[in-house]
Protein backbone atom coordinates (compact mmCIF):
# COMPACT_ATOMS: atom_id res chain seq x y z
CA UNK A 1 0.00 0.00 0.00
CA UNK A 2 1.32 3.40 -0.96
CA UNK A 3 1.25 6.43 1.33
CA UNK A 4 -0.45 9.69 0.31
CA UNK A 5 2.96 11.28 -0.12
CA UNK A 6 4.18 8.63 -2.53
CA UNK A 7 3.66 9.56 -6.16
CA UNK A 8 4.09 5.96 -7.26
CA UNK A 9 5.82 4.46 -10.22
CA UNK A 10 3.24 5.60 -12.77
CA UNK A 11 4.64 9.16 -12.60
CA UNK A 12 7.96 9.89 -14.27
CA UNK A 13 10.84 11.37 -12.30
CA UNK A 14 10.65 14.63 -14.28
CA UNK A 15 6.98 14.99 -13.35
CA UNK A 16 7.88 14.35 -9.69
CA UNK A 17 10.58 17.02 -9.94
CA UNK A 18 8.17 19.57 -11.46
CA UNK A 19 5.59 18.71 -8.80
CA UNK A 20 8.14 19.38 -6.01
CA UNK A 21 9.32 22.62 -7.64
CA UNK A 22 5.70 23.80 -7.96
CA UNK A 23 5.08 23.12 -4.24
CA UNK A 24 8.30 24.96 -3.31
CA UNK A 25 7.22 27.94 -5.44
CA UNK A 26 3.79 28.04 -3.79
CA UNK A 27 5.37 27.82 -0.35
CA UNK A 28 7.90 30.55 -1.20
CA UNK A 29 5.08 32.78 -2.50
CA UNK A 30 3.10 32.32 0.71
CA UNK A 31 6.14 33.22 2.83
CA UNK A 32 6.78 36.38 0.78
CA UNK A 33 3.08 37.35 0.94
CA UNK A 34 3.05 36.87 4.71
CA UNK A 35 5.98 39.27 5.01
CA UNK A 36 4.83 41.90 2.49
CA UNK A 37 1.09 42.22 3.22
CA UNK A 38 1.46 43.78 6.73
CA UNK A 39 3.96 46.29 5.34
CA UNK A 40 1.64 47.30 2.51
CA UNK A 41 -1.36 47.49 4.86
CA UNK A 42 0.47 50.16 6.86
CA UNK A 43 0.86 52.30 3.73
CA UNK A 44 -2.82 52.36 2.82
CA UNK A 45 -5.14 54.91 4.41
CA UNK A 46 -8.85 54.30 4.67
CA UNK A 47 -11.86 56.53 4.29
CA UNK A 48 -9.99 59.41 2.68
CA UNK A 49 -8.11 60.19 5.88
CA UNK A 50 -4.63 61.66 5.67
CA UNK A 51 -1.82 59.18 6.05
CA UNK A 52 -0.09 59.27 9.44
CA UNK A 53 3.06 60.74 7.91
CA UNK A 54 1.05 63.77 6.72
CA UNK A 55 0.50 64.84 10.32
CA UNK A 56 4.07 64.52 11.52
CA UNK A 57 4.69 67.04 14.25
CA UNK A 58 7.01 69.99 13.80
CA UNK A 59 7.68 73.00 16.04
CA UNK A 60 4.78 75.44 16.43
CA UNK A 61 5.16 78.79 14.65
CA UNK A 62 5.25 80.72 17.94
CA UNK A 63 5.57 80.27 21.72
CA UNK A 64 2.64 79.70 24.08
CA UNK A 65 3.29 83.08 25.73
CA UNK A 66 1.64 84.72 22.71
CA UNK A 67 -1.66 83.10 23.77
CA UNK A 68 -1.52 83.88 27.49
CA UNK A 69 -3.60 86.85 28.56
CA UNK A 70 -7.08 88.36 28.53
CA UNK A 71 -8.99 88.31 25.25
CA UNK A 72 -12.24 89.58 23.81
CA UNK A 73 -13.74 86.74 21.76
CA UNK A 74 -16.33 86.56 18.98
CA UNK A 75 -16.82 84.36 15.92
CA UNK A 76 -17.94 84.59 12.30
CA UNK A 77 -19.00 82.16 9.59
CA UNK A 78 -18.30 84.16 6.43
CA UNK A 79 -15.24 86.26 5.64
CA UNK A 80 -17.36 89.34 4.90
CA UNK A 81 -18.24 89.42 8.64
CA UNK A 82 -14.65 89.44 9.89
CA UNK A 83 -14.25 93.22 10.38
CA UNK A 84 -17.52 93.47 12.30
CA UNK A 85 -16.58 90.43 14.39
CA UNK A 86 -13.23 91.97 15.34
CA UNK A 87 -15.12 95.01 16.67
CA UNK A 88 -17.48 92.72 18.58
CA UNK A 89 -14.53 90.82 20.06
CA UNK A 90 -12.97 94.12 21.18
CA UNK A 91 -16.27 95.02 22.87
CA UNK A 92 -16.12 91.72 24.81
CA UNK A 93 -13.10 92.96 26.77
CA UNK A 94 -15.51 94.09 29.51
CA UNK A 95 -15.90 90.31 30.17
CA UNK A 96 -12.57 88.95 28.88
CA UNK A 97 -11.77 85.31 28.23
CA UNK A 98 -8.57 84.46 30.10
CA UNK A 99 -6.00 82.10 28.62
CA UNK A 100 -3.66 81.06 31.44
CA UNK A 101 -0.38 79.16 31.51
CA UNK A 102 -0.95 75.42 32.01
CA UNK A 103 0.79 73.28 34.63
CA UNK A 104 3.18 71.80 32.05
CA UNK A 105 3.92 73.32 28.62
CA UNK A 106 0.41 74.26 27.51
CA UNK A 107 -2.34 76.79 28.09
CA UNK A 108 -5.66 76.41 29.91
CA UNK A 109 -8.69 76.72 27.63
CA UNK A 110 -12.11 75.25 26.97
CA UNK A 111 -12.77 72.72 24.22
CA UNK A 112 -15.88 72.42 22.04
CA UNK A 113 -19.06 71.59 23.96
CA UNK A 114 -17.38 71.38 27.41
CA UNK A 115 -17.39 73.98 30.19
CA UNK A 116 -14.32 72.47 31.89
CA UNK A 117 -10.84 73.96 31.36
CA UNK A 118 -8.20 71.68 29.85
CA UNK A 119 -4.52 72.08 29.23
CA UNK A 120 -3.94 72.36 25.50
CA UNK A 121 -0.59 72.63 23.79
CA UNK A 122 0.70 74.18 20.61
CA UNK A 123 1.64 71.78 17.80
CA UNK A 124 3.00 72.43 14.35
CA UNK A 125 2.96 70.24 11.27
CA UNK A 126 5.32 69.93 8.31
CA UNK A 127 3.05 72.15 6.20
CA UNK A 128 3.70 75.09 8.53
CA UNK A 129 0.25 75.06 10.17
CA UNK A 130 -0.10 75.53 13.92
CA UNK A 131 -2.67 73.71 16.04
CA UNK A 132 -3.81 73.91 19.64
CA UNK A 133 -5.07 70.75 21.29
CA UNK A 134 -4.54 67.64 23.36
CA UNK A 135 -1.57 65.29 23.19
CA UNK A 136 -2.28 63.88 19.71
CA UNK A 137 -0.84 64.35 16.23
CA UNK A 138 -1.33 67.85 14.78
CA UNK A 139 -4.65 68.26 13.00
CA UNK A 140 -6.51 65.87 15.32
CA UNK A 141 -10.30 66.39 15.09
CA UNK A 142 -10.32 67.89 18.62
CA UNK A 143 -7.67 70.47 17.70
CA UNK A 144 -8.12 74.09 16.72
CA UNK A 145 -6.09 75.37 13.81
CA UNK A 146 -4.55 78.77 14.49
CA UNK A 147 -5.02 80.57 11.19
CA UNK A 148 -3.08 83.67 12.23
CA UNK A 149 -1.63 85.06 15.43
CA UNK A 150 -0.01 88.35 16.36
CA UNK A 151 0.52 89.75 19.83
CA UNK A 152 -2.92 91.43 19.72
CA UNK A 153 -5.10 89.39 17.34
CA UNK A 154 -5.63 85.67 16.73
CA UNK A 155 -7.90 83.71 14.39
CA UNK A 156 -8.70 80.05 15.18
CA UNK A 157 -11.15 77.43 13.99
CA UNK A 158 -11.95 73.88 15.05
CA UNK A 159 -10.56 71.11 12.85
CA UNK A 160 -13.70 69.00 13.34
CA UNK A 161 -16.09 69.99 10.50
CA UNK A 162 -19.18 69.78 12.73
CA UNK A 163 -17.69 71.96 15.47
CA UNK A 164 -16.36 74.37 12.82
CA UNK A 165 -19.82 74.59 11.23
CA UNK A 166 -21.44 75.34 14.61
CA UNK A 167 -18.84 77.74 16.06
CA UNK A 168 -17.26 79.34 13.00
CA UNK A 169 -13.90 81.10 13.03
CA UNK A 170 -12.94 82.62 16.38
CA UNK A 171 -11.47 86.10 16.62
CA UNK A 172 -9.41 86.81 19.76
CA UNK A 173 -8.56 90.47 20.39
CA UNK A 174 -6.13 91.14 23.26
CA UNK A 175 -7.65 93.32 25.96
CA UNK A 176 -5.60 96.24 27.32
CA UNK A 177 -4.40 96.03 30.92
Amino acid sequence: MKSNGDLGGAVSSSEKFRFLLWHQGVLRGLVVAAAVVPILAGCVSSGGEASPSANVEAPAAFARERLIGRWGVASFHTDKDRQRTEREARAQCNLPYTIAKGPTDGVMMHVADDSKLYELRLKGDRSGRTYLGFEAPPGDPQDREILSATDNLMLMRFVDPDANRRYGTFVYVRCSA
